[in-house]
């Protein structure tokens, strides 16, 4: 079958399209860079880049229907794309670049094949962010393909750190065995504006200011590919925070964070705190413990308010006892929840006949008005604790899921340990 892939200017399929069974290096010779929405894989393994000349943050995708390439940070910034399963692509047969430092930065090393030592090649031990070009990689902390191994498929790794691999890297090789998804490795996006639209910022590490990347209040939406993750409206993971699961969030509103969101971080189970081998453990002293309680409920309702107005010759100590009055009918008459929305009903309904007791004469000048108070259901616990620990004189902080005692194990490294 002859490879193919298709093109959709809108999501779901929609709109104009573009077909090829040929690298194309730059899509706007054909009229159709930055607009690909959707896509359909005909045939083919397929690796589709943001950047023309197969360059910037690049994804593969597999025989299938794509309704939306958002979830692949793709959206609407589509540049370039290639086959990489043809036998006359020099891209086939696989290649991996690991960097010195996050962010694809410092030195280098690349491959098309094995390596069992990275320390052979002066590289043991030092990478910090990794490209996959094409294929799936196995990567380990441990020479000769053993210790922690995590496979990677084609994309763009800014930092290893998420995957407990980070100046760790020991050997890697082409992956033909079963090891843990590339899927542990978890993946934040944030958009400008609702709906997936707009600049976007993705992290697989923690940012504890947004004004480092210029995104500072700025996001409305995000994509949280993998992982939990904690987003907070004031820089250094402080103010208010709310943790997100995998899914796509269309607005923030909801969360009371659209425009606010200045910090992230990611919390949860993601990290593999397991020990390796025979690894020396130690303990860290615990410095501080907190607490990160959920966002508590919050019930709101409208309420109707009376303006002063000398003109209109309101009696306002009448409308305050019909206030009153019609708070009390309301609790007597409500029940439960009820009996909350029944006193405001009442005191609503009281308020106006004290007014209109009162009164001289003339209309009552009123406004709406919301109220809102936070409801404590007394079942209120921990999403998780923040733990600060000390070891060999440096601070790590880490995410737990119960409190620690005084002290926690740790690895020579400082790194947690179960």
């Amino acid at each position: 079958m002859v490879a193919l892939i298709t093109l959709y200017e809108g999501d779901r399929f929609s709109g104009r399209s573009f077909t090829t069974g040929q690298d194309i290096d730059d899509l706007r010779r054909d009229g159709f860079n930055d607009r690909a929405s959707s896509a359909v894989v005909s045939a083919g393994q397929w690796q589709v880049c943001e950047a023309a000349g197969f360059q910037g943050h690049c994804t593969l995708l597999a025989p299938g229907q794509y309704a939306s390439l958002s979830a692949k940070g793709l959206n609407n910034n589509l540049s370039s794309m290639r086959l990489v399963d043809s036998p006359n692509n020099a891209v086939s047969a696989g290649r991996v670049t690991f960097y010195e430092h996050v962010d694809f930065r410092g030195r280098t090393l690349s491959t098309q094949g094995a390596l069992a030592d990275l320390g052979r090649e002066g590289f043991g031990q030092m990478a910090s962010s990794v490209i996959v070009e094409a294929g799936d990689w196995q990567v380990c902390d441990g020479a000769g393909y053993v210790g922690r191994c995590v496979v990677l498929p084609p994309g763009r790794y800014a930092s290893l750190g998420a995957a407990g691999l980070n100046d760790r890297v020991s050997s890697v090789r082409p992956n033909d065995t079963t090891a843990p998804a590339a899927a542990e490795l978890a993946e934040v996006t944030f958009y400008e504006h609702d709906d997936f639209a707009g600049r976007s910022l993705s992290t697989q590490t923690d940012l504890a200011d947004f004004s480092s990347k210029d995104f500072n209040d700025r996001a409305s939406s995000v994509i949280v590919s993998a992982g939990d993750w904690e987003v907070c409206d004031d820089a250094g993971f402080s103010g208010q925070c709310k943790v997100l699961h995998p899914g796509r969030y269309a607005s923030l509103r909801t969360l009371g964070l659209n425009d606010r969101v200045s910090s992230v971080r990611q919390v949860g189970t993601v990290a593999d705190y397991r020990r390796r081998g025979n690894e020396p453990l130690f303990q860290a002293n615990v410095l501080a413990v907190r607490a990160v309680m959920g966002t508590p409920e919050q019930r709101c309702w409208m309420e109707r308010e009376k303006v002063a107005d000398e003109r209109s010759g309101m009696n306002v100590p009448a409308a305050i006892a019909g206030a009153v009055i019609g708070g009390i009918l309301g609790h007597q008459v409500g029940g439960g929840r009820g009996k909350d929305l029944a006193t405001a009903g009442g005191a609503v309904a009281g308020a106006v006949a004290g007014s209109t007791i009162g009164r001289n004469g003339g209309k009552p000048q009123t406004q709406e008005v919301q109220r809102c108070s936070d409801v404590n259901t007394g079942q209120a616990k921990p999403e998780y604790w923040d733990v600060t620990y000390v070891f060999q004189g440096q601070e790590h902080r880490v995410q737990m899921a119960s409190p620690p005692g005084a002290s926690i194990t740790v690895n020579a490294q400082g790194e947690p340990r179960i």
